[in-house]
């Protein structure tokens, strides 16, 4: 009998693990996810959409990070700012090549929590982006 129990328990927390799957592919975006760029100058940009899935509004920063997650000195426009609900809108990001020819980068969407507010989850969405500079 308590064989049966605890196959009936393991049923019943697989299916609500498969219903609330949905719900966890509703999460923050950013398109595009990958990007390869080639540049004439010292510089390279990338221009991202991050999106918001939820019905209210979230704040939102922008960081780029090199392969090891360390910052990168970019340029960000706008760098944070209030994201409405089911919205996205473009940020660019400039990307300098700091003497090399080639440069692989993360750019990271995060959205920040508000002070006071119950969740105090600060989530994080990356993609990876590749410049090439050509002389």
């Amino acid at each position: 009998m308590e064989r049966s129990l605890t196959k009936v328990r393991i049923f019943f927390a697989a299916a609500l693990a498969a219903s609330l799957a949905p719900l966890a592919a509703t999460a923050q975006s950013m398109t595009p996810m990958r990007g390869e760029v080639r540049s004439f100058t010292d510089a390279f940009a990338v221009r991202v959409f991050p999106g918001n899935p939820y019905d209210q509004r979230i704040r939102v920063e922008v960081h780029v990070y090199d392969q090891d997650f360390q910052p990168v000195d970019a340029q960000i426009t706008p760098r944070a700012f209030l994201l409405a609900g089911q919205a996205s809108r473009p940020v660019l990001v400039v990307v300098p090549f700091d003497g090399a020819t080639e440069r692989k980068v993360r750019i990271c969407t995060e959205s920040i929590p508000f002070p006071g507010e119950q969740t105090q989850i600060r989530a994080q969405i990356c993609g990876k982006f590749f410049g090439h500079r050509r002389f």
